[in-house]
């Protein structure tokens, strides 16, 4: 079939569900004489194809997080934990931007007992990765080769940036849209285009075999 866009619908529908990703990416406690410490890194890094699983590859494209940036109320959280926050956009303790490379961070966290035992375990390499919570608003898919290419075109909403301890595992929260239910869709659109295509086939025939019948007739 080739490429396609999917714009994803608010509301009840399911493609509205939050999705949570775990980032490859390099963050790091940045510490600088006379300057308290920060939590700086990317959370998310643009054309960079996650290995495939369940089905299909993931990328995100440059600027995805423009308008989620401009209009979310971000948090920096532990673990996606919300009673452990660690920065907000609106409070000005989390920076965040997009670059040529990805979606950029900077944390100013408290001086709380489990931010500081955060930045004692990433200085000792024991933490080492970040996440994201996202909605959709937006999604490509590409189809042309042996594995389905699911690019994130544009983020509706952009919840949190987590410092993690484990990488997350779908269906360990209810609510979350799991990447199953991703491939599903994709799978359920793709067979209503290649029905609607039929159909639009159909159509044309019997409108070539009604003209075809008035020029006999004629």
């Amino acid at each position: 079939m080739g490429v396609f866009l999917m714009p994803n619908l608010k509301g009840g529908d399911d493609m509205a569900k939050k999705e949570i990703r775990i980032a490859n990416t390099d963050f790091e406690l940045r510490e600088k004489e006379d300057e308290e410490p920060k939590i700086v890194g990317y959370a998310a890094m643009f054309n960079d194809p996650a290995d495939e699983t369940n089905g299909f590859i993931e990328k995100i494209a440059p600027g995805a997080f423009h308008n989620a940036i401009q209009k979310s109320d971000i948090r920096a959280l532990i673990n996606h934990n919300p009673e452990k926050i660690l920065g907000r956009a609106k409070a000005g303790t989390l920076d965040l931007r997009e670059d040529d490379k990805g979606l950029y961070y900077e944390i100013d966290p408290p001086k709380t007992t489990y931010a500081q035992d955060l930045m004692k375990s990433m200085s000792r390499g024991d933490i080492d990765q970040s996440s994201f919570g996202f909605t959709v608003a937006v999604e490509e898919w590409d189809d042309s080769g042996d594995v389905p290419v699911r690019t994130i075109v544009e983020v509706d909403e952009l919840f949190d940036v987590s410092p993690v301890t484990f990488p997350w595992y779908e269906n360990t929260e209810s609510g979350l849209k799991s990447k199953d239910d991703i491939l599903q869709e994709y799978r359920n659109m793709k067979q209503a285009k290649e029905e609607e295509k039929k159909e639009n086939l159909e159509i044309y025939k019997k409108k070539q075999k009604s003209r075809e019948r008035m020029i006999f007739n004629g």
